[in-house]
């Protein structure tokens, strides 16, 4: 059965990568938030270049808050973005 991961990109991930979104299809032991961007990251420069630095990035799956060790899962969104600040 394949698994589906709605992906949408915020803020200057979205810029850089061209793309608001994408749906991906999940390869067999993407377990996890860390696989996920190691599969993306294997799509090229740019995807290296965004995701490869997590301390600059924050995630939500199916719009609660995870880290690279969250398990993905049956989610069906997966959002990048970038450390909100408020003021």
């Amino acid at each position: 059965m394949d698994r589906s991961l709605n992906i949408l990109y915020f803020a200057w991930v979205r810029e850089r990568l061209g793309v608001d979104g994408e749906l991906v299809i999940l390869d067999e032991g993407i377990n996890t938030i860390a696989d996920v961007l190691a599969m993306l990251s294997a799509r090229g420069a740019a995807y290296t270049e965004v995701l490869s630095d997590v301390a600059k990035l924050r995630f939500a799956l199916d719009q609660d808050y995870g880290t690279t060790t969250s398990t993905v899962g049956l989610a069906r969104e997966l959002a990048i973005f970038p450390p909100v600040t408020g003021g």
